[in-house]
């Protein structure tokens, strides 16, 4: 079974997450919560770095409950901080409380945020059809823009780009992937 280049066959988390995960549409707004959240964490770092630490990051963000993480005080930060399983970076750990905010009023606006998202495209799957994978568009531009204008953090548009594929707005799969 052929897969896309960025996938290391050796890495069991990996291969699922490429199988079972990426690029594939979400539309419920805690599982599209928790992509951004792990998203912003993932910047400067691997991705893999992130989905090591993922269920570690589920249970120190109360299973991504928007609610719950747009309440965070400085006693959940600093309990944050000391949290080993997770990536431990203040800026971020504010970042997401923030974002999650932002995240609520989006969804009051929208009735969701999957509304909101998906609504770029039309509700359609944006598949790429040359062959080099970018690490932005016009389209995470355009997304990204309205997200930091709005008031959110670490959503630049590279950022953006990758959670797109992540949620499966943009389907990027090799050519020759059994996905594709």
């Amino acid at each position: 079974m052929r897969r896309c280049l960025w996938v290391d066959e050796k890495s069991e988390i990996y291969v699922k997450y490429h199988d079972e995960e990426w690029g594939v549409p979400k539309y419920d707004d805690t599982e599209l919560f928790e992509l951004l959240v792990l998203e912003l964490f993932q910047a400067g770092l691997a991705w893999i770095t992130v989905l090591k630490k993922r269920e570690a990051f589920r249970v120190a963000f109360d299973n991504f409950d928007v609610q719950k993480v747009s309440k965070y005080d400085e006693k959940k930060i600093a309990e944050l901080l000391s949290n080993e399983g997770i990536i431990r970076s203040k800026g971020k750990i504010v970042a997401a409380i923030n974002n999650a905010k932002i995240y609520i009023e989006i969804q009051k606006e929208y009735g969701s945020f999957s509304n909101y998202i998906w609504s770029f495209t039309n509700n359609r799957i944006i598949k790429r059809s040359g062959s080099i994978m970018p690490v932005s568009t016009p389209l995470s531009d355009k997304i990204s823009k309205d997200l930091k204008k709005r008031g959110m953090k670490y959503v630049g548009t590279v950022i953006i780009y990758s959670y797109l594929q992540a949620i499966g707005v943009v389907d990027d799969h090799d050519k020759d992937c059994f996905r594709y």
